[in-house]
């Protein structure tokens, strides 16, 4: 087959195009979607998805402020905590001594014993002798700390509700971009993309990104402020325990590194490969009566077998190495807690600090890996969020079409359905040339039949005039105006499309017909279909035209579907009307009924009719024969007949007797 004619029925790409043309760009060497293997650095992209959130900045700075204070409050809770632990500690110690002497007293008698380790120790301890714990100090204290862990859990509940706000409605705004860009690319991107591939990055790859910033943006923030107010506090207990602690960091954060190199790549593979997956379900799964008959369920469930298979691997890998950040950490922490309970207890016997300071700081040193324990747990799923992030922002990168025009076309009252091709040039690829020079005439109100071999450029020809691609040279006027220098959607308004597969969505009959023309009334809907034969088989459904259509049409035939589509078309009222291959895939009777309907919606308009069933364009009023993208022949009926050509081959071919 040629590869003249790019595409094929709506402008997708032949499948026999995609064996020959070879891997396109972004495409792997099985046909599979590979955009998003080369990756982008993690940080420009986590960068990049947080400034997703600009337009919440107010609530996110409101967000920080509440993890400010919840932080605050219950990073002051083990310092005041500690000192109840002290008043209990001194109220036992001094219950151990004769009341009427003083704490000096003690400690001189303990250094005059030579136990002077005890006696520093008591030096720096507040008791009175004799006298026991003051559980009424206690008590004030625990509800302080009581006040200040129900503070924070208030802070921090408000926070939760406004980070739902901000990250479900960033991924509200990603999701309409997204949208806006699948609408504002070009019909030739969709060619090279597998639906699946691309279904995979508006719906999984969305969703992940939404779960990603759930569960790590308030994490994150909540634990960085964490360590900050941890350190300080540390500090203010003490600069050499805190400087023990923070040996742990550069530490933690090196072997954190490491593996978060080695698994940020298994993540880009593993949603790679998840839409490689996906293109291949929906691929099978659409054409799944097709698999049945010709017996390949082996081989599709092989396929199925070798990329879940790879999957796997890829899931495996990434989860398995960044896996290993948080047992890593907890075994980094570990040490360096058993490290500040032998220097703690040192100091506590040397004096230099009290017991409710060592017990506030190991609760400190729990806060401070806790949270370091947090960040690395959320490290694979962070890469994970941020892998997805990179797809979707590679599909908004992606180029969009040419900006639209701003000329107004002709008035409805002045449509005539004049189209003038003038020198007109195009190609898929710079390299290979498709159609060169082409110059044509259709007049108002003619029927303009296109014929000739598969991939000569027929379906090619009439995308161009409705702009799924732009011409490389020449122009193309309709009724005078460019029709690049239009908006693309006051052209297509002017233009319907019956195409050869008949698509329809899942809604009613009545539903379908208007989708031409959403405004139009209920008396056009019927005279629509009336004008096309849809009325004859409507009546006899069970719901007239409330019947709800399938997803695929499966509850009504191929001709109805059909007929459907050129209602539609009909009730648009199009001054130029575009016929490819309508009637192909019916039967005769259906056919004659379908050709009926298209004579009565080609009448007063101009029409351009691709056929390969040349018994259904003899009365077109000018028949174009094409060849490797070039007109080779054009008249009647009669005239390319007598004139003995191409054409007459064609003809001849379908409709001679076969030879005894």
């Amino acid at each position: 087959m040629s590869t003249t004619e790019k595409t094929d029925k709506g402008g997708t790409l032949k499948e026999t195009e995609r064996i020959t043309a070879g891997p396109g760009p972004g495409r792997g060497p099985m046909g599979g979607g590979m955009v998003g293997q080369k990756a982008m650095t993690f940080v420009p992209s986590a960068k990049r998805l947080i400034g997703r959130i600009a337009p919440y900045r107010v609530k996110a700075i409101a967000l920080v402020v509440l993890a400010i204070g919840s932080v605050v409050l219950t990073a002051l809770g083990p310092r005041i905590l500690g000192h109840a632990t002290d008043l209990i500690f001194d109220g036992l110690f001094g219950n151990q001594f004769d009341a009427g002497l003083t704490q000096e007293q003690v400690v001189q008698a303990a250094r005059d014993r030579g136990d002077n380790r005890l006696a520093d120790m008591m030096a720096s301890m507040d008791f009175v002798p004799g006298q026991g714990v003051d559980f009424g100090a206690v008590g004030a204290v625990l509800l302080i700390v009581l006040g200040l862990y129900a503070g924070a859990s208030i802070l921090s509940f408000i926070q939760g509700f406004l980070l739902n706000d901000v990250v479900q409605g960033t991924v509200m705004d990603m999701r309409s971009d997204v949208e806006d860009k699948v609408n504002a690319l070009p019909l030739e991107y969709f060619d090279r993309q597998p639906r699946g591939e691309l279904l995979s990055r508006v719906t999984n790859d969305i969703d992940n990104i939404s779960q990603t910033l759930q569960q790590t943006l308030s994490q994150l923030l909540t634990s960085l402020l964490t360590v900050v107010a941890v350190i300080s506090m540390m500090f203010w207990i003490s600069p050499l325990l805190a400087l023990i602690a923070l040996v742990s960091v550069p530490i933690s954060m090196y072997a954190t590194s490491l593996i978060m190199k080695r698994s940020q790549s298994q993540f880009i593979a593993q949603w790679r490969l998840t839409g490689k997956l996906n293109a291949h379900i929906e691929e099978t799964f659409s054409g799944h009566a097709l698999v049945k008959v010709f017996g390949r369920q082996k081989e599709v469930e092989q396929r199925f077998e070798e990329e879940n298979e790879r999957l796997y691997e890829a899931s495996f890998k990434a989860q398995f190495v960044s896996g290993l950040i948080m047992p890593l950490m907890m075994f980094i922490g570990n040490l360096n807690y058993v490290v500040i309970a032998v220097v703690g207890g040192l100091r506590v016997a040397s004096g230099s600090l009290s017991l409710g300071e060592v017990q506030a700081f190991i609760q400190y040193t729990r806060q401070f890996t806790q949270p370091l324990t947090a960040v690395a747990s959320m490290m694979n799923l962070l890469q994970s969020g941020v892998a997805s992030a990179e797809r979707v922002f590679e599909l908004l990168d992606a180029d969009e079409q040419r900006p639209d025009g701003q000329v107004a076309p002709a008035a409805p009252g002045e449509r005539h359905g004049e189209v003038v091709f003038d020198r007109v040039s195009f190609r898929y690829d710079e390299d290979k040339p498709l159609i060169e020079d082409l110059s044509l005439v259709a007049q108002p109100g003619q029927t303009v039949a296109i014929v000739g071999p598969t991939g000569a450029g027929k379906t090619t020809l009439v995308n161009l005039v409705m702009r799924f691609y732009e011409v490389t040279g020449g122009r193309i006027m309709l009724d005078g105006v460019d029709v690049s220098a239009m908006p693309r959607a006051e052209l297509r308004d002017q233009i319907g499309m019956v195409l050869q597969d008949a698509w329809l969505f899942e809604g009613t009959i009545r539903d379908n017909i208007a989708y031409g023309r959403p405004d139009a009334t209920e008396e056009e809907i019927l005279e629509a279909a009336r004008a096309t034969f849809v009325d004859r088989f409507v009546h006899s459904l069970p719901d007239g035209y409330d019947t709800v259509i399938d997803e695929d049409g499966g509850n009504i035939s191929a001709g109805e579907r059909q007929l459907i589509t050129i209602a539609r078309a009909f009730v648009s009222d199009p001054a130029l009307l575009i016929l490819d291959e309508a009637t192909s895939s019916v039967d005769t009777r259906t056919e004659l009924l379908l050709q009926q309907a298209m004579a009565a919606l080609r009448s007063d308009r101009t029409s351009f009719v691709i056929a390969h069933r040349l018994s259904t364009i003899r009365d077109a009023d000018l028949i174009l024969v094409m060849e490797d993208g070039a007109i080779v022949e054009q008249g009647t009926h009669h005239e390319l007949l007598e004139a003995d050509g191409a054409y007459a081959t064609l003809y001849q071919s379908q409709f001679a007797a076969p030879v005894a």
